[in-house]
């Protein structure tokens, strides 16, 4: 997928916290090094690699897609390329206020091991606290 089409994508999934992200900001993310692009259907998942950790940075599943295992299938091809890559754990933040993701996290095995207030801003720029989420690799 190209940035502008990864905007897109993006834009349509969040429409409210946090804020989408621009071409400019895909393009920039995906040329770091230890980052990469997961993809399912009109789904994507952008992951970095640091050391033991593999952290993901964004997961997009448009309102149209959702509800049909997108979401399910990036994490698991992401806890699968995070074990191959000898990872000992994968983590997130996540909007306190997104209770679709929570939910989809904590059925996947993530737990909650901090909390970051004011991280997003939602679309009237009221900061929304972060939770970050981790998972361990055995």
């Amino acid at each position: 997928m190209k940035p502008e089409a990864l905007a897109t994508l993006h834009a349509q999934s969040f429409s409210t916290t946090p804020r989408p992200w621009n071409p400019d900001e895909f393009r920039d993310m995906l040329a770091s090094d230890g980052v990469e692009l997961l993809t399912e259907a009109e789904a994507f998942a952008v992951v970095r690699h640091a050391g033991p950790e593999f952290e993901l940075l964004t997961l997009a599943v448009p309102p149209a897609q959702r509800r049909q295992g997108l979401a399910a299938r990036l994490l698991a091809k992401l806890e699968a390329l995070a074990c191959e890559r000898g990872a000992s754990d994968i983590f997130l933040e996540v909007a306190e206020t997104n209770t679709a993701a929570r939910a989809l996290y904590a059925g996947a095995g993530y737990l909650q091991t901090g909390r970051r207030e004011a991280y997003f801003r939602d679309a009237n720029g009221r900061p929304v606290a972060a939770l970050v989420l981790c998972k361990p690799l055995t």
